[in-house]
């Protein structure tokens, strides 16, 4: 009798199979004496389209609203049907004895295999292996402990919550919002108070009115001080008369005593380890990437190199169960720019403190960290090399001591006036030494502030007293690095998903990079005040996160929490309706729809941008500017353009105004190789049709040429 595994992906299922030493490979799964590997293609199965409950819903109309299914079908995706029948057939196997999931240890990689589990009616028991890296020997040590699959049940069901919420919230609102203001208007459980977050900065800014302010600065013997009323104060000044009047009582002294000195002996502890949100918030501060490459570059790392943990984690600590191999994933990763700091550490018994290690810090994963894996930087693409940088030095960090200097804080006295100045003197750089060694140049030190030897009493020799001016300035728009900040403040999606709704908000146009900064757009500042104002709240979708992770563990009950989303989606499907706002096209242009007469709108697209009727009835749409094909013109041989006409698409050279007719694919009609090949052909052909169709072919040609 065999298992049959199932994986998320095909590359994972390979990796697996080749450990259990699988070797029979077949189009859709990997057999070998004990087991059977097979996968998924991320998921097979969905919740069910609303036509799926009533054809009327195919046609979205705001009367029809809201769609409320007591029990949530879900059906097989089309596009991967064929892998699901191979699934399927696989489970009706006599021999097959048992299934193990195997797919990714967490809330959505769980849905995976119910629902696919689900459908095929699955009856024989089955396991879960839960690991936290892709490598040989963890894959061998989670086969040799497998648990039993109803262990996960919690999970399951917390997962069909989140899904079940985000269909009947998500759709509800979309369908809502879309009909009732005649325009493409998407708002979700997790993406409308994200927006609402972004927005609520932009009206800080737009409200805020800066403010001049003065300040006085002393050049001393070698640093500079500022003038304060008093210690805990800024220095700033908001009449510039008052900072004339204090420099100006002050202009002849030469020299400033020293009033009080002290010396404060600090330390700062190494950072924690990361976890995901927490290495997408470094990975756009240093490299410059987005949560969702950070994601993905991550998620290869992972999989195919298998040179970190489980990315998917909202833990900073590691398992007691993993301070034993931590000697060898130090001496794995003693290579190249890490090695002599790397050897150093292993030279001392490590130091295993609390800040590593705390099983009651640690959920379903611990924190991201090397594997033990044998490395090889030079297989590495630059942006998994620099990636990879981060994790590697983060985890050396785990093992040095604190960065320790001493900190002089210095009053001076110059006549009444007082002037504060404050300095480091480097002890043991500790942790920092990691850092310090990068090669990357974002990740380098500031100089610190050094000051003199001084003591009580000392005269310093003042140079000169220069008062500068400043404007107050607005709080800073939000980048991915402080968005991904204040989503986990307000436990706004989790570790997995946060990248998915920043790209969410991007791709339907209701925020936009510029720079590194995110702007919301005018559709987005339009959307917020259409949203119903309790959706906006980014507190109650982190109640809703907590009561999903109650169920995950077990203490929250899973028909409550749906109820209240019904009750919550009819009810604000209700207000929209009652609503009497307007919503005005933000990219709406000057050119009218040629079938139907209504304003065109301007989109952005994968391929460029494209004109669609204001119309949801009209079906009309084009490119704003036409796309390039490999078709070159036969006059210029510069590349045609693509339109697409009345009589079916067509390529145009518009400085030649030559015109060609293309097929479906845009192929044109006349292929000059082809027709040469055919006329070749035909030519030698004894036939009296072949010399016919040999005469036309000749034609056609000439004419292309």
């Amino acid at each position: 009798m065999k298992s049959l595994v199932l994986a998320e992906k095909p590359s994972v299922a390979k990796e697996i199979a080749r450990v259990l030493g699988c070797t029979n490979k077949s189009k859709s799964y990997i057999e070998g004496p004990k087991y059977v590997v097979t996968w998924a293609l991320g998921h097979l199965v969905e919740l069910a389209e609303p036509e799926a409950y009533d054809k009327k819903y195919k046609t979205w109309a705001l009367e029809d609203l809201p769609l409320l299914p007591q029990r949530m079908n879900i059906r097989v995706m089309r596009e991967t049907s064929h892998q699901f029948k191979a699934i399927a057939a696989l489970s009706k196997r006599t021999d097959i004895k048992e299934l193990i999931i195997a797919t990714d240890a967490g809330r959505e990689g769980e849905l995976v295999a119910r629902w696919i589990m689900e459908l095929i009616h699955w009856k024989k028991p089955f396991y879960r292996l839960w690991i936290s890296s892709q490598t040989d020997q963890a894959i061998r040590d989670g086969f040799s402990k497998l648990k039993p699959g109803a262990e996960y049940n919690n999970l399951y069901r917390s997962a069909v919550c989140r899904a079940e919420a985000d269909w009947l919230i998500g759709l509800n609102m979309t369908r809502a919002l879309t009909c009732k203001y005649n325009a493409q208007l998407a708002a979700g459980r997790v993406q409308t108070p994200t927006l609402s977050i972004i927005m609520e900065r932009e009206q800080e800014i737009a409200q805020f009115q800066g403010k001049p302010y003065w300040q006085l600065q002393a050049q001393l013997g070698g640093f500079t001080a500022m003038w304060k009323q008093q210690s805990s104060h800024d220095g700033r000044l908001w009449q510039q008369e008052q900072a004339g009047q204090i420099k100006e009582s002050i202009k002849d002294v030469k020299q400033a005593i020293v009033a009080s000195l002290k010396v404060s002996e600090k330390q700062e502890q190494h950072p924690l380890a990361y976890d995901l949100t927490e290495l997408q918030r470094d990975a756009n501060k240093k490299l410059g990437f987005s949560a969702k490459m950070t994601s993905n570059v991550l998620q290869k790392l992972y999989e195919q190199h298998k040179l970190v943990t489980y990315p998917r984690t909202d833990s900073r600590y590691l398992t007691s169960d993993m301070a034993s191999t931590l000697k060898v994933r130090l001496e794995r990763i003693a290579i190249g720019p890490y090695r002599d700091y790397a050897k150093a550490i292993l030279k001392k018994p490590l130091n295993i403190t609390k800040r590593i290690v705390d099983d009651s810090k640690v959920s379903d994963h611990h924190a991201i960290i090397p594997t033990d894996e044998p490395v090889q930087l030079n297989v590495l693409t630059n942006d998994e090399r620099r990636l990879y940088d981060l994790i590697v030095r983060r985890f050396l960090a785990l093992f040095s001591g604190p960065y320790r200097y001493d900190e002089t804080s210095v009053e001076l006295a110059v006549k009444d006036q007082r002037f504060y100045a404050k300095g480091r003197v480097e002890k043991d750089k500790g942790w920092r030494e990691v850092y310090t060694v990068s090669r990357e140049p974002e990740e380098q030190e500031e100089e610190l502030a050094l000051l003199p030897t001084l003591k009580k009493g000392d005269q310093v020799a003042l140079r000169g007293i220069q008062v500068k001016s400043g404007m107050t300035t607005p709080p800073p728009r939000y980048t991915e690095a402080s968005l991904l900040s204040i989503m986990e403040k307000h436990g706004l999606g989790t570790p997995a998903t946060r990248a998915d709704i920043i790209e969410k908000l991007l791709s339907t146009e209701t925020i936009e990079r510029r720079g590194h900064s995110l702007h919301p757009t005018a559709k987005g500042k339009q959307l917020i005040e259409l949203v119903v104002e309790e959706l906006r709240s980014p507190q109650l979708t982190a109640k809703w996160e907590k009561q999903l992770e109650d169920i995950a563990r077990g203490r929250g009950d899973a028909k409550q929490f749906m109820a209240h989303i019904r009750t919550q989606a009819e009810q604000w499907v209700g207000q929209v309706k009652r609503e009497n706002k307007e919503y005005k096209p933000h990219n709406i242009t000057n050119s009218r729809c040629p079938q139907c007469s209504e304003p065109l709108l301007e989109v952005k697209g994968k391929q460029g941008k494209r004109y669609v009727c204001a119309s949801r009835e009209c079906n009309y749409k084009r490119m704003a500017e036409p796309i390039k094909i490999n078709k070159r013109c036969p006059q210029c041989r510069k590349k045609m353009e693509l339109h697409d006409g009345k009589a079916g698409k067509y390529a145009q050279c518009r400085p030649c105004n030559v015109i060609e007719k293309l097929d479906d694919k845009g192929n044109a009609k006349v292929n000059r190789k082809e027709t040469a090949k055919l006329l070749k052909q035909y030519s030698n052909d004894g036939g009296g049709l072949g010399n016919s169709l040999a005469e036309k072919l000749k034609a056609a040609l000439e004419q292309n040429e």
